[in-house]
């Protein structure tokens, strides 16, 4: 279920790969767009190019970890996850793909998200290096544990996370729109449902 305004994000996208086409990070924003219309096997695919034009490029193996995430393709999202924490050189990324590779070898996905919030939440405390809220509502929602998603959403709300932006447009939430609580979100953010 995707909302919003995707195709037009799609057309910006292949627009702006015209004007620069060796920009790595237009192309993955160009990729982004068909990973947030739930077009995950285009952007898979664009990712791919952008990674093989630019095999440095951190933050290309992170974004195509989300889109293996959405096609529910588990463990090609957690080596994503691992490569691009290691290219960009972010503990606290490293640490997270790591806590999703021993939770999944142990329990599946459940466990991987288990350890993953486990960790998120012990980096939060730390206070070392800003965890973004948001990505632990991800991560809560994705489980099904809704009570705990809504509290980290308002978490972000509260902190002004600009990740917010694309509360209606992630995959990970599409099991808390039916609720109450989803709609005042939305609207307490100014967006229209």
């Amino acid at each position: 279920m995707s909302t919003g305004r995707a195709q037009e994000s799609i057309d910006e996208g292949n627009r702006a790969h015209q004007l620069d086409p060796l920009s790595p990070i237009i192309a993955a924003q160009q990729a982004q767009a068909y990973s947030v219309d739930r077009q995950f096997a285009k952007a898979i695919e664009l990712y791919k190019k952008v990674i093989a034009d630019n095999p440095t490029f951190g933050r290309g193996h992170t974004e195509m970890a989300n889109s293996y995430w959405g096609e529910r393709k588990y463990p090609e999202a957690i080596q994503e996850f691992r490569i691009g924490a290691q290219l960009e050189g972010d503990k606290n990324a490293a640490e997270f793909a790591a806590a999703l590779d021993a939770g999944f070898r142990s329990s599946g996905w459940p466990g991987a998200l288990r350890k993953a919030i486990e960790v998120s939440l012990a980096q939060r405390k730390s206070k070392a290096e800003h965890i973004s809220p948001y990505s632990i509502a991800q991560l809560y929602a994705d489980l099904g544990d809704k009570g705990h998603a809504f509290e980290w959403l308002n978490t972000a709300y509260q902190e002004h996370d600009v990740y917010l932006l694309t509360v209606r447009t992630g995959f990970q939430f599409d099991t808390l729109r039916s609720d109450p609580r989803y709609a005042e979100l939305v609207r307490k953010i100014g967006f229209q449902q």
